[in-house]
């Protein structure tokens, strides 16, 4: 799927997974394929300023990130998603009042479905 230019990510992802303590055979995964991380468009950032006007979504960016000035891709991740089409795929599950993915994606009608669906939807079996 990356391969045929059907997966794709913002390079806010790519930032967050490079930063932080992950698993290396994730950050190979990603060192690998990093022509997924695309840089947003003018549009993506408009869309994430879209996002970030409904204030209960601006807790996406929490006070340490704003202090540190860390990469905060989730924003950027639904707007990724919202611009071109797609489908954000994501282990966060919708909590009511929440600012995770899920809700983001659901306040603006972005389709979000979790690992397992994503999968299954691709008839991938183990």
């Amino acid at each position: 799927m990356v391969a045929a230019g059907q997966i794709s990510s913002t390079r806010e992802v790519w930032n967050e997974l490079d930063r932080t303590t992950i698993s290396r055979p994730v950050h190979q995964w990603a060192k690998q394929n990093r022509q997924i991380f695309t840089t947003p468009t003018g549009d993506e950032l408009k869309f994430v300023a879209t996002i970030l006007r409904v204030s209960h979504f601006q807790q996406l960016i929490g006070s340490k990130q704003q202090l540190m000035g860390t990469p905060v891709a989730d924003p950027f991740v639904v707007s990724c998603a919202k611009t071109r089409q797609g489908t954000v795929v994501t282990q966060e599950q919708l909590k009511p009042n929440a600012a995770k993915i899920p809700n983001v994606c659901q306040h603006f009608q972005v389709p979000c479905v979790n690992l397992e669906a994503f999968m299954t939807s691709q008839r991938w079996s183990f």
